[in-house]
């Protein structure tokens, strides 16, 4: 499709940008999750400077991101031994 151009709002600031049409619903969604968490925190710590809330909330979804994809690795490593290990079976079957 074709380059789209968008204003995104993040911690009461408007960002410029020029996306794939086919990106917008996830750029959108990302944004007010952003903002979402950027409010919870407000609300419940005593921090009122957006550049911290910003901070604290780029580390919970960086920590969340790193989650992820360390539990990714592991699930592909635990497949991968099993593969292996069936692949062994199976060739120990069919030598007899």
């Amino acid at each position: 499709m074709g380059d789209i151009s968008i204003k995104i709002n993040i911690a009461d600031r408007l960002y410029p940008l020029r996306i794939e049409m086919e990106e917008e619903e996830i750029i959108r969604h990302a944004a007010k999750l952003i903002n979402d968490r950027i409010k919870d925190l407000q609300e419940n710590y005593a921090v009122r400077d957006k550049q911290d809330l910003l901070s604290m909330a780029v580390l919970h979804y960086a920590t969340a991101t790193l989650k992820a994809e360390k539990q990714v690795r592991e699930e592909d490593t635990s497949v991968s031994e099993k593969v292996y290990k069936l692949d062994q079976l199976l060739t120990e079957f069919f030598k007899d």
